[in-house]
C-alpha cells in the first residue's frame, strides 16, 4: 500500500514526529486552553529530553513504560519519547480502578511510568517489583523517592552507546493497550509501529487537515480512538491541539469553544445526545405551539436547520469535522444532525485495528445509520451472511494487531487466515458503506467508548458469598445486573449486613461491588433473579433470553 507521504522515512512513530519537525517547527503544537501553545520545535525538543532521561536510567528497546494521567500536552510528549527509541508504551485509562492499574503494571512488566500529580497515590500504593522508575508527567522529572536507587546504580553501568542510538523498525512493538482492566482476564492489545502509522496515514482521504486547524481534545488519550485520531493524525498535519485542565462540564466546554474556536472535535455519542436532549429538544417542547409543529416533518426540518446553526455557533462557529465514534449513535439524534446540516462524521474501529476501519469523508456522502466506507488499505468482508446479507464483520489491513500480550490462545481465536474477527454484526451496501447491526460478542460499549466485558464484572459479583450467579445488562445507556442469590445462606447474610429484606441486601451489594470496578463499569441497579438462569450445556447463561 502506497501512502502520499514520500518524506516519511519509514512507518514508525519516530519517523512521523521527525517529519513534523522538519515541516512545522515554528507552528503551534499544543497547550491547555488559555495558555500559550508550545511550537512543534519545542514539542520535539521535550520529546528528545525525555528520550535522554529514559535512556540515562537504563530504559532500552522493548522495555515497557506506562502512562497514567489525564489529558495534557505532556501526555503526547511522553508517548512519543517512549516509542522514539524502541521502548513500548503502555497507556492506562485514568479512570481505571486502582486494582486494575496495579494488575496492568504487573502483567505488562512495566519498568517505568509517567504519572500525573492526580494519580500519584495509585503508583505510591503499587508494590510492583519491575517498576523501578517513576516520572512526574506534570514536570517530566524523575521522582527520586519512588525510584529504585539500587536498580539505577546497577543499570547505569550497563548502558551502551548502541542502545542509545537505536531507532525502531516498523514491525517492532510500539504499544500495549489494555482494553479492560477489571480482572486477570483482561487483554493487552499489541500494536506495532506499522499498525499505528498506517492507520494514521489511511485517514488522508477522509480528513483534510492543515497546520491552520485547531483540535480540542476531550476524550481520554489512553483510548486508541483519541490517541490516533485526536493526537497522531493532527501532529502529522501540523495542526494544533488544546486540552482542558478541568472537568469537562458544559460551562467549561462552552468557554473552551469560545476561546479557541476549534475546527475539529472527537466525541462519543453520549455528548451530542445529551446536547440534543437537554438543549435542543427541550426548547422545542417548551411551548404548546413548538411542540406541535415540531411533529410536522416540513417544520421539523426547518427548526432543526436553525438549531444546527446555533449549535455550530456554540462550538465556536468553525467546526468542520465533528467526529463521533466509540459507540452507536441514537438514530433520532443522527436524523437531527442530518437535518441540521451539522458537519458530523461517523467512524468504526477497534483497539485491535489501531483503531480506524471505516469513516465518512469530510465533504463526502453520509448515509443515515452508516459508519462510512473502508479506510485506505482496509479490507472488509461479511462472514456467514444471512438472507439479508448480514453477518460477522471481518477485516484485513496493515493495522491489524500483532496479537494479545501473553495470550496466544485468544489471539488465535480472534484471527482466521489473516482476517480479524471483529465479533460485530453488520452488512455492506452496494456503495461500500458499512452498517452495524449489532454485536455477536457480549461487549458493552461504555458512555465514553470504553469496552466493558460483562463476564469480568460478573466474575467480581459472583465472588460474593451471597451470590450464585449474575448477569450484567445494558439498558437505556445504563448498566444493571440481575442477581441470583444463594437462598440457603440468605438468613445469615441478611443478619451480617443488618438488612431486613433482599431489596436492601441487593442495594448494599451494589454499592460494595461498585467500589471494586472501574468508574465506567459501575451499575445503577441490582435486580433479584429468583429462578436460576437458563444455561447452555456448557453452563453459560443464555443472555438473549434476558434482554428487555
Amino acid at each position: 500500500m502506497t501512502y502520499p507521504y514520500k518524506n516519511l522515512e519509514n512507518l514508525t512513530l519516530s519517523s512521523l514526529i521527525d517529519r513534523s519537525l522538519k515541516l512545522f517547527e515554528n507552528e503551534d503544537c499544543c497547550a491547555f486552553v488559555g495558555d500559550i501553545p508550545i511550537s512543534y520545535k519545542e514539542f520535539y525538543s521535550s520529546v528528545q529530553e525525555s528520550v535522554n532521561l529514559l535512556q540515562s536510567y537504563g530504559i532500552k528497546k522493548g522495555d515497557k513504560v506506562a502512562i497514567l494521567s489525564e489529558n495534557m500536552p505532556n501526555w503526547g510528549i511522553a508517548y512519543f519519547s517512549i516509542t522514539y527509541f524502541g521502548a513500548v508504551v503502555v497507556p492506562i485509562l485514568s479512570d481505571f480502578h486502582t486494582y486494575d492499574v496495579h494488575r496492568i503494571l504487573k502483567h505488562s512488566e512495566t519498568k517505568a511510568v509517567f504519572v500525573s500529580d492526580k494519580h500519584l497515590p495509585t503508583i505510591e500504593d503499587s508494590n510492583e517489583k519491575n517498576m523501578n522508575i517513576v516520572i512526574n508527567l506534570n514536570t517530566l522529572n524523575i521522582i527520586d523517592e519512588l525510584t529504585n536507587k539500587n536498580y539505577i546504580d546497577t543499570i547505569k553501568t550497563k548502558i551502551s552507546i548502541n542502545d542509545n542510538d537505536y531507532k525502531p523498525q516498523e514491525d517492532d512493538l510500539a504499544s500495549i493497550i489494555y482494553t479492560s482492566g477489571t480482572t486477570g482476564n483482561s487483554k493487552g492489545v499489541m500494536l506495532s509501529h506499522k499498525n499505528l502509522v498506517t492507520n494514521v496515514l489511511s485517514a488522508y482521504e477522509k480528513i483534510d487537515l492543515t497546520s491552520a486547524d485547531i483540535i480540542l481534545s476531550i476524550l481520554p488519550m489512553a483510548h486508541t480512538y483519541e490517541c490516533t485520531v485526536g493526537l497522531t493524525i493532527p501532529l502529522l498535519h501540523g495542526a494544533s491541539i488544546y486540552y482542558i485542565d478541568k472537568s469537562p462540564t458544559p460551562s467549561v466546554l462552552l468557554n473552551a469553544f469560545k476561546i479557541i474556536r476549534p475546527t475539529m472535535i472527537l466525541t462519543v455519542p453520549l455528548i451530542i445526545e445529551k446536547i440534543y436532549k437537554n438543549k435542543i429538544l427541550s426548547n422545542f417542547k417548551s411551548s404548546f405551539f413548538l411542540r406541535n409543529i415540531y411533529k410536522i416533518p416540513f417544520f421539523r426540518k426547518k427548526l432543526n436547520k436553525l438549531a444546527g446553526k446555533k449549535l455550530l455557533e456554540s462550538f465556536g462557529g468553525r467546526i468542520k469535522f465533528f467526529a463521533i465514534g466509540g459507540a452507536g449513535i441514537s438514530p433520532f439524534v443522527e436524523k437531527f444532525l442530518i437535518e441540521a446540516e451539522f458537519p458530523y462524521y461517523m467512524g468504526y474501529g477497534l483497539t485491535e485495528t489501531a483503531p480506524m476501519l471505516t469513516g465518512s469523508a469530510v465533504g463526502g456522502v453520509i448515509k443515515y445509520k452508516s459508519v462510512g466506507t473502508a479506510m485506505v488499505g482496509v479490507e472488509l468482508a461479511i462472514k456467514n451472511k444471512d438472507s439479508k446479507g448480514q453477518g460477522e464483520i471481518i477485516t484485513k489491513s496493515p493495522g491489524i494487531m500483532m496479537g494479545y500480550y501473553k495470550n496466544k490462545e485468544q489471539t488465535e481465536e480472534t484471527m482466521e487466515d489473516g482476517w480479524l474477527l471483529t465479533g460485530d454484526l453488520g452488512y455492506i451496501d452496494e456503495d461500500g458503506f458499512l452498517f452495524i447491526s449489532g454485536r455477536s460478542k457480549n461487549v458493552i460499549i461504555g458512555s465514553s467508548g470504553e469496552n466493558i466485558y460483562p463476564e469480568q464484572i460478573e466474575a467480581i459479583i459472583n465472588q460474593h458469598e451471597a451470590v450464585i450467579d449474575s448477569l450484567l445488562m445494558h439498558q437505556d445507556g445504563k448498566l444493571i445486573a440481575r442477581i441470583h442469590l444463594d437462598y440457603e445462606c440468605l438468613d445469615y447474610v441478611l443478619k451480617k449486613y443488618k438488612v431486613s429484606n433482599t431489596i436492601e441486601l441487593l442495594e448494599t451489594l451494589r454499592v460494595e461491588i461498585n467500589s471494586k470496578v472501574s468508574s465506567f463499569s459501575r451499575m445503577i441497579k441490582f435486580i433479584e433473579q429468583i429462578e436460576p438462569f437458563i444455561k447452555t450445556p456448557t453452563k453459560k447463561i443464555k443472555r438473549f433470553l434476558y434482554k428487555e
